[in-house]
């Protein structure tokens, strides 16, 4: 992916290009100190405060016509405990510097998502996830974090110090405070086998209870007018690390992956007609590989083409059930989908808004084409996940709001609850929060 949203002329917009917003102001604070008196100010002033990170949200959940903090000078690690194996670092770092810096000094964090271009307190304010049989999401690997809250006070918060904002503040939204600090558990660097091969659509879905069990982090990806997806198995590896060669990585990862699926989409968008038949060569067009590398360089790859994407959660017992419904609607309906669709895992976790919180959870992700209609495939998609009580990745596209959200997420009240208390003014409220919380 990109780096970076945009910013223009006073208009921020976010990477997908499907959502913009025109702040008052826009303040960069080199500190916590300086966060909580723009904080106050703003609150003097009668304006409302988002935080924002590098924009690889979908919805407009960092959107704001008031003030918008941006955290560029908030980055870099205040400190790493090797006693404790911590690592505290500022909430405007984005994952690829923390991950660099942490194999600099032998370390690694446990589980990582499939990009790492968001800062740290963007990825888990939203929820951000990879995929694992045991190790779950970024948030779940928080030990502590530092909150300013809506008076001004900066809060720290671990399991032992103001435990009940640490339960929700994990994964907060944005709706109860502005996240500066982020301690992190951490391990010694690792060495992780990637084993990626093509299988059929049908024997994936009959095996994945074996897949599932038998890999430490298990995906796939189904490619839409085909009976064909791509699967990855990451394990644990004593090595030696045997990394995707430069001329080969460059051909598959960028050349393949970026640059002609670029163009394919290109066409797609322009004569649908042809994307059945470009499903069906994309399908078949990555061979089979096994590479052996340090945690970030096998969890992640670059995504270059810009999309925009819907994802729920299902109890992963309902996954099979749920992608059988999806391709059969896809098959029934016409519809022309170039993406393919990306099919993770995660166990049960204990943070009260987690899209994993209190069952084990399957992710599964749709994607169209940026400038591509996407409201037709989405909706029908969505009613799909939601029969099955699936959960909204809060930053993907999605229609639900507090009502349907209350009844998937049994602790809904207890976030809310914690929001009256920190936000009574809803000083951090915006559109988007407004629907999927309340009033």
């Amino acid at each position: 992916m990109s780096s970076t949203a945009s910013a223009q002329n006073g208009t921020w917009r976010n990477w997908g290009g499907n959502v913009g917003a025109r702040p008052a102001r826009q303040v960069t604070p080199a500190s916590a100190g300086e966060l909580a008196e723009a904080v106050r100010k703003a609150a003097e002033e009668g304006l409302k405060v988002k935080a924002v990170g590098t924009g690889h949200s979908f919805t407009s959940i960092a959107a704001t016509d008031g003030v918008l903090i941006r955290p560029q000078l908030l980055t870099g690690i205040r400190a790493i405990d090797r006693d404790a194996m911590t690592v505290t670092v500022e909430a405007g770092t984005p994952l690829k510097r923390l991950n660099a810096a942490l194999a600099r000094e032998g370390l690694s964090l446990t589980n990582m998502g499939d990009i790492m271009e968001q800062t740290v307190s963007g990825a888990i304010s939203t929820g951000t996830h990879g995929t694992g049989r045991e190790s779950a999401s970024i948030a779940a690997q928080i030990k502590g974090l530092e909150l300013v809250t809506a008076d001004g006070s900066v809060l720290t918060c671990s399991e032992k110090e103001n435990p009940e904002v640490f339960a929700a503040a994990r994964i907060g939204l944005g709706a109860l405070g502005i996240i500066t600090a982020i301690t992190f558990a951490v391990e010694p660097v690792f060495l992780l086998t990637a084993r990626e091969e093509p299988m059929p659509f049908d024997r994936v879905l009959a095996e994945f209870d074996q897949l599932w069990a038998e890999n430490e982090h298990f995906e796939f990806y189904w490619f839409p007018h085909t009976g064909n997806t791509n699967t990855k198995r990451n394990n644990r590896s004593a090595g030696p690390e045997k990394p995707v060669g430069r001329l080969a990585g460059w051909f598959e990862d960028e050349f393949l992956s970026n640059g002609v699926f670029q163009v394919a989409n290109w066409v797609g968008r322009a004569v649908p007609a042809t994307v059945p038949a470009i499903a069906r060569i994309s399908s078949r067009a990555l061979s089979a590989r096994t590479y052996t590398d340090i945690p970030y360089k096998v969890f992640t790859s670059p995504r270059r083409v810009r999309f925009v994407e819907m994802e729920y959660a299902v109890p992963r017992a309902a996954l099979a059930d749920t992608l059988r419904e999806l391709k059969a609607m896809v098959d029934r309906s016409g519809l022309r989908v170039s993406f393919p669709v990306e099919v993770r895992t995660a166990p049960a976790d204990d943070i009260t808004l987690s899209t994993a919180s209190g069952r084990d959870s399957a992710y599964v992700a749709v994607h169209m084409f940026r400038g591509t209609p996407y409201q037709r495939y989405f909706t029908s998609a969505e009613s799909i996940f939601t029969a099955h009580e699936g959960r909204p990745h809060w930053g993907k596209i999605h229609t639900r709001d507090a009502e349907y959200l209350a009844g998937v997420y049994p602790r809904f009240t207890e976030f809310t609850a914690l929001r009256d208390r920190l936000d009574p003014q809803r000083l951090f409220q915006n559109d988007y929060l407004r629907r999927v919380l309340g009033a």
